[in-house]
């Protein structure tokens, strides 16, 4: 991520409503590539002079959101925000980490899966804690929150923006197909497509594109599932291309490195452009300055626009 990224990023931040004076805040982050860790510590760190400000790398992984969120009360912070980069807050993921987090009241099926998977990777750490319970709430010694997902913030919209123009050469005759990963539950993957219409929503009006579209490839799903998310991918653009458009590929993505593989395969034989992971100037709200998309890593300023009016408390109801 360029230095304007995290400048940009850093100032979002740091202007959330719900980041207040002596409150922490724990970036929550998949964990991936060396690239992609170093983006979201560099991010971190550019933040914590300010903000105290921890990461916990993994996929609901308590050992490691635990030890995050112990580092910031050793800080003496007054209270934490957790701001989930993910793109979507409908997901198993999402759910068991708001569970480990003290806002949702019951454990989602899968957290048992995400224990088993956080046990097997902190196997190989000197300091493991094989007793650690990995399905129990955390206990923390200050009050803890949590803020929604990326989904359908226009900052999300202006890069997906960025990402078209980056590829478009007569939008007129264009058809955009924004493509992401999506999760495997139909009632999940319903609110992931609504999301993204909203974000074709706010895209529409500032490009003259013949129209936006919105698939999710569903990759974990079962073989039937994905076959399905496949041929209604071909279908969109095999539609498109005998309008005699050409089509343009926008992946929703948080890093690169992940589905675009899975697009080339399902799309074999068809003609089209896939949005690359060029950086871009993107422009924010102001006081923002400008948060560019560098190395195609969206890192949007979810946090500071909407935490507020989002976050969810420990202990709400929020099913």
């Amino acid at each position: 991520m360029s230095r304007t990224a995290r400048t940009g990023l850093a100032f979002a931040l740091l202007g959330a409503p719900a980041v207040v004076e002596a409150q922490g805040i724990l970036l929550l982050a998949h964990g991936g590539s060396d690239d992609w860790n170093r983006e979201v510590l560099a991010l971190a760190e550019r933040v914590d002079p300010t903000r105290p400000v921890e990461v916990a790398f993994g996929m609901a992984n308590k050992r490691t959101i635990r030890d995050a969120v112990d580092r910031l009360a050793e800080r003496e912070v007054s209270s934490i925000v957790a701001v989930p980069l993910f793109v979507s807050s409908h997901s198993s993921v999402m759910r068991a980490t708001e569970y480990l987090l003290g806002s949702r009241d019951e454990a989602p099926p899968e957290l048992q899966a995400f224990a088993r998977m956080g046990a097997r990777r902190d196997s190989e750490r000197a300091d493991d804690d094989p007793g650690l319970d990995r399905t129990a709430p955390l206990e923390a010694s200050v009050p803890i929150s949590v803020t929604t997902a990326l989904d359908d913030h226009a900052l999300v919209a202006d890069i997906l923006l960025s990402r078209v123009a980056d590829v478009s050469r007569m939008p007129e005759d264009e058809v955009v197909v924004l493509v992401a990963h999506g999760p495997s539950s139909e009632e999940d993957n319903a609110l992931w497509l609504d999301s993204m219409e909203t974000l074709a929503e706010r895209m529409r009006p500032h490009t003259p594109v013949s129209r936006i579209e919105c698939l999710t490839v569903r990759d974990d799903a079962r073989d039937p599932v994905r076959s399905q998310a496949t041929a209604e991918l071909r279908a969109v653009v095999e539609r498109a291309l005998e309008e005699g458009k050409s089509v343009l590929i926008v992946p929703l993505l948080l890093s690169y490195g992940g589905i675009e593989v899975g697009i080339r395969r399902r799309l074999e034989g068809l003609s089209y452009r896939t949005a690359g992971r060029a950086p871009v100037a993107v422009g924010t709200d102001a006081g923002s300055g400008t948060l560019t998309e560098a190395a195609g890593v969206p890192l949007c300023a979810h946090a500071r626009a909407e935490a507020a009016c989002h976050t969810r408390r420990r202990n709400d109801d929020v099913n």
